[in-house]
């Protein structure tokens, strides 16, 4: 099981950016996705999160800023990113559990300038 980040780059504070996730491999049925984040000298946290059946959770730093979806005949995840800040500069993970583990992207670096 494979998975692939793209978008993100450089965004401007009160912009927005797109991130997407594509699963490949071996998967019967993908359960949980989700999106991860880590600045720099910080540990990796909590983004947002959306069930098989479409319900998203999000950290409260970017609830009602961020929005989650998925397209579950293709597999993807994608993460829309409004109303950017500073403090949204990170590197940006997404996962899938499948079966019974959890699969992890490369990561895709996000940056937003002031």
């Amino acid at each position: 099981v494979q998975l692939q980040a793209s978008g993100g780059r450089f965004g401007a504070a009160w912009g927005s950016l797109r991130l997407s996730c594509v699963v490949s491999g071996s998967i019967f049925s993908i359960n949980t996705m989700g999106w991860y984040r880590q600045a720099p000298g910080k540990q990796r946290e909590y983004v947002a999160i959306i069930t098989a059946g479409g319900s998203p959770t999000y950290a409260e730093s970017v609830k009602g800023r961020f929005t989650i979806s998925r397209d579950s005949g293709e597999n993807r995840v994608h993460l829309e990113m409004n109303s950017l800040k500073p403090e949204d500069t990170a590197v940006y993970y997404c996962n899938a559990y499948v079966r019974t583990n959890w699969y992890w992207g490369q990561g895709t670096q996000v940056t937003v300038s002031s």
